[in-house]
């Protein structure tokens, strides 16, 4: 009884023991170079991530800025954890996949279900105050003039006065508020931090001068001041009035009633007539029936989605062929200067591929380019349609093959060279041994690439965009499509983004969503027809 006491004694000493001495190691090493190094990090992350949270929040997006704080304490139980080793390895990558893939993804989902676009960008509350703020605006009369002076900051316009004998300055996001500076015989001289809108600027910016109103107060209800001579302010108010409890908005001129109509997004009358600012609202599937059955983009929709899987299967054979042919011919031990010609053949891959597009652009330019005037013709490379797709397909095939050469030049030097000899061996000939050896060798190794390759043909918007903008346009399309688009540069178009036509990005979102489905469909499929996946797990 009296050993077992003992024993029990020693190995409660020996674990304080070892208590204290893993304390001391602890206390010893945890101010080492590495973890100060990992403090100052995680400092810079924290400090980043709160930044993002409380922008998030100040500008009312809930969602975001509650997952921002999950996402900030899951990183920090990461690193500051001992139990996750595994997890400070990968944590980097997921942050990216959730921000920059996932939230993407999941982002367009929801825009694809919505009014998001022309005179619906604002959510309800915000579009409520742009009504009063912004818009139906008359001077009150009897309102006193302000001495003005036209400011700006980053571009953005703004308004210096003296009023109650104090200068303030604000913007139309920005109610007045008071600010340091220079006035002289009630003339305003300067403002700090803003800089005074010379003779060309106001000019130059005379209508949006015009149109801005800067709001007195934070309470719309207050008013706002505006201008007509650049020199002097008066103060406006709104002729509308939002009532809260009817969910309606009143002209005080005219005593009409707009009422808030949530499927349309917009305040409107009984006779169907809205004020020109909305907001958001979900309207299910109706942009995908839009897309298909509305004869304005279903029409050129199935012609676009045809050329665009021709393009893309085009250019992955056109240059899959090339550059293996090639690297084939460079892979010979008996050609001499092999490095020189290698390395001549990825100079077209280095070069970037947006000033390769724009320099050909030049080169077939139907009236003064290069290759027209070398061969004395007039080639309509870009404005004939027919010509035009097969231009993208050939300068395509200039800007992928030194990738194609790259890939199969490793597949080819990964290929024992006994099995090559076997077959010579045996009496198979040049053509045989490629045929029977060499591709399929090389397509077990490659044929992951070349799917990859062909969802990136897919959507190579670059090329479509700044060779000749997708031209020539369609003549009997209705929205701006020409025949050389692809389904990414029709969906760029129709958002609104070159100014063609009016932003509707709910709808854009909506085809983008078709567009990452019949990607991702046809690479699912060409990875199990090739039986890729279970090569790769070999």
């Amino acid at each position: 009884m009296s050993s077992m006491t003992v024993q029990s004694e020693g190995s409660k000493k020996r674990q304080r023991r070892r208590q204290e001495n893993r304390k001391k190691d602890s206390h010893a090493t945890s101010w080492r170079p590495g973890f100060v190094v990992k403090l100052i990090l995680m400092a810079l992350v924290n400090a980043l991530g709160i930044y993002i949270i409380f922008t998030a929040f100040g500008q009312g997006s809930w969602l975001l800025g509650g997952l921002m704080v999950v996402l900030l304490l899951f990183i920090d139980w990461v690193y500051f954890s001992k139990r996750t080793l595994a997890l400070k390895y990968l944590t980097p990558g997921l942050v990216f996949l959730l921000v920059f893939q996932a939230f993407t993804i999941v982002y367009t989902g929801y825009i694809a279900f919505t009014n998001y676009g022309h005179q619906h960008t604002l959510d309800k509350p915000k579009a409520i105050n742009a009504l009063l703020l912004q818009n139906n605006f008359k001077r009150v009369e009897g309102s006193p003039q302000y001495p003005l002076m036209l400011v700006q900051k980053d571009g953005e316009l703004g308004f210096a006065v003296i009023a109650d004998d104090e200068l303030q300055v604000g913007t139309a996001e920005q109610p007045l508020e008071p600010a340091d500076g220079e006035v002289a015989d009630g003339r305003i001289v300067s403002v700090d931090g803003w800089d005074s809108l010379t003779g060309a600027d106001i000019t130059a910016r005379q209508q949006e001068i015009i149109q801005l109103r800067v709001p007195l107060t934070d309470d719309p209800e207050d008013g706002s001041i505006g201008t007509q001579t650049g020199t002097t302010a008066f103060q406006f108010t709104s002729s509308l009035t939002y009532d809260d409890e009817r969910d309606a908005m009143i002209n005080n001129d005219t005593g009409d009633i707009y009422y808030a109509n949530d499927e349309t997004g917009f305040f409107e009358t009984e006779e169907g007539t809205n004020l020109g600012v909305g907001w958001r609202v979900n309207v299910g599937f109706d942009n995908f029936v839009q897309g298909f059955s509305d004869s304005r983009y279903a029409q050129p929709f199935f012609s676009v989605l045809i050329w665009n899987v021709i393009f893309a299967a085009m250019s992955v054979l056109t240059t899959f062929i090339l550059g293996m042919v090639l690297a084939m011919v460079m892979n010979d031990e008996r050609m001499k200067g092999r490095r020189i010609y290698r390395t001549i053949m990825l100079l077209p891959y280095a070069f970037p591929s947006f000033m390769t597009a724009f320099l050909f652009a030049g080169l077939m330019n139907a009236r003064y380019g290069f290759f027209n005037e070398m061969l004395g013709t007039a080639i309509p490379w870009l404005t004939d349609p027919t010509m035009a797709k097969v231009s993208v397909i050939l300068v395509n095939l200039w800007m992928g093959f030194p990738y194609m050469f790259l890939i199969v030049t490793g597949a080819l030097q990964s290929i024992p060279g006994d099995i090559v000899e076997a077959a010579k061996i045996d009496g198979a000939s040049t053509f045989q041994v490629w045929r029977n050896v060499t591709l399929p060798q090389l397509m077990i190794s490659l044929t992951p690439l070349l799917i990859s390759s062909f969802a990136f043909n897919f959507n190579n918007f670059n090329l479509i965009y700044m060779l000749n903008g997708g031209g020539p346009s369609m003549a009997d399309a209705s929205v701006p499509v020409g025949h050389t688009d692809i389904l990414i540069s029709m969906v760029y178009k129709i958002a609104g983004l070159t100014g063609e036509a009016l932003p509707n990005y709910g709808l854009a979102a909506a085809m983008s969503l078709v567009i990452f489905l019949i990607v991702g469909s046809v690479s699912l499929y060409s990875f199990r027809k090739s039986n890729a996946f279970e090569g790769l797990g070999s």
